[in-house]
């Protein structure tokens, strides 16, 4: 029995694969589909790099976005209960 060639993506595996889901949830998952795009037409990053660039920007803006939320003062315990 032959193995399934690596190069096939039609596997279930893919479906669940976590870098996906974390660059989904990021809102740049089209722009890193651009960037795959890019490469797979053109071989050479250098040709890519506007795509590379709004890609990172987007990734820039999320990532400045979850810093903001994190520093946000968390309400304590005795403040959120009631009197």
């Amino acid at each position: 029995m032959a193995s399934p060639s690596p190069h096939d993506r039609s596997r279930k595996d893919d479906e669940d694969d976590p870098v996906e889901r974390m660059i989904s949830r990021t809102g740049c998952a089209e722009l890193h589909y651009a960037v795959q795009e890019c490469m797979a037409e053109h071989q050479d990053w250098r040709v890519c790099q506007s795509q590379v660039q709004t890609f990172k920007d987007c990734m820039m803006n999320f990532q400045n976005t979850q810093k903001k939320t994190l520093m946000k003062p968390q309400p304590t315990s005795t403040e959120s209960t009631p009197s």
